[in-house]
């Protein structure tokens, strides 16, 4: 799942676990995709960008179409985690749905839905929060950022954050879900809670847990800069966003930051901000950063911002051409998100009755 909240790094062993984990699971997926279901998924609170897209969105176009089943949340209980209101979330909702569709989405093998039409979902929360204390939820990286640069006091929803994930991975019973390094902890969270449910309340029948122990996938994407050479967010306005048309997209790369060096090299940990250009012209062009680079050669910032904006733009092309057919009729939209409410629902439902049974609770 996305998360636009930044997290400290996972210690060094425990990223070492999960990447040996991922790796293997990587190698099964293509023989074994029907030992898999996927959640992941995306806050509304604006336009999806190319960020976005290399980091996550295409990844699952590529799992779906490995034959994973694949649920796709629209977070829209998530806007007001750290608001105080919506803004036109309708908008940035219908936004979302015509990118997922755009980028290859099938509404016939990936269920898209809206966290606000599940109620069962949201029920699993309650359970979920008895089986957590407020310590660890204090200890979570997410929230312990929250809390250390809040300029007002956190929510209670900002607070149960991490519990919330976990209900959104559990409904369905996902075991796979798509992550960068940093939000391994929320992945354990979940663990943690499917773990304990099913030792204090037990199991609706006796042969397996209720829950599964979902585990994380870790992209193997590097992490794209916005054009200010800073994290690629939304809120800064350093985005290429995946519907902008053509004109705006040079203009925004033509402001981007490089360097005083015209030699064009490939080296993130010294020239972050070219190096940052050249991979992004490396990833829409299916190419290695160094052989951009070694192209460029004395080409200097205008020649790589050249280049990166013409990759970027025949890249996009076809994708934004289907998104403003999907924009341009509303009506689609709510078909494909009713269908995918509806379909979540009804596994929703049937989790929540598993739960009830484990918990003594279906009278």
């Amino acid at each position: 799942m996305t998360d636009e909240h930044p997290q400290p790094q996972t210690d060094s062993a425990t990223l070492a676990r999960s990447q040996e984990r991922s790796d293997a699971i990587e190698a099964d997926l293509a023989v074994h995709p029907e030992r898999y279901r996927m959640l992941t998924g995306d806050r509304p609170t604006g336009n999806l960008h190319i960020g976005h897209y290399f980091g996550s969105l295409a990844n699952r176009v590529r799992l779906q179409n490995l034959g994973i089943e694949s649920f796709i949340l629209v977070a829209d209980y998530q806007v007001i985690y750290d608001r105080d209101g919506v803004g036109d979330l309708k908008a940035s909702v219908d936004s979302v749905l015509a990118d997922y569709l755009a980028i290859g989405l099938d509404p016939a093998r990936s269920t898209i839905f809206t966290h606000s039409s599940i109620p069962a979902l949201n029920q699993l929360i309650l359970p979920f929060l008895a089986l957590v204390t407020d310590s660890e939820l204090r200890r979570n990286p997410t929230v312990k950022d929250e809390l250390a640069n809040l300029t007002r006091p956190m929510s209670g929803l900002m607070l149960t954050f991490p519990v919330h994930q976990a209900a959104d991975i559990l409904f369905c019973r996902a075991n796979l879900v798509p992550v960068g390094k940093d939000q391994l902890p929320h992945i354990e969270v979940t663990r943690t809670i499917a773990r304990r449910f099913d030792e204090r309340y037990g199991r609706a029948v006796p042969d397996a847990p209720v829950f599964p122990q979902a585990d994380a996938l870790l992209s193997a994407t590097p992490l794209l800069l916005g054009m200010d050479g800073h994290k690629m967010s939304k809120s800064r306005g350093n985005t290429i966003e995946i519907g902008m048309d053509a004109d705006t997209t040079a203009r925004i790369i033509k402001r981007a930051v490089t360097d005083a060096d015209r030699h064009i090299t490939f080296d993130p940990a010294n020239r972050p901000e070219v190096s940052n250009l050249v991979q992004l012209a490396a990833l829409c062009q299916g190419r290695e950063p160094t052989d951009v680079a070694a192209e460029l050669g004395d080409a200097g910032g205008g020649g790589l911002k050249a280049l990166v904006t013409e990759a970027v733009n025949e890249y996009l092309a076809p994708i934004r051409e289907r998104r403003a057919t999907f924009a341009a009729d509303p009506a689609e939209l709510r078909r494909v998100l009713a269908e995918g409410n509806a379909r979540a629902n009804e596994i929703a439902e049937s989790t929540l009755a598993d739960v009830r049974t484990a918990m003594q609770m279906d009278y």
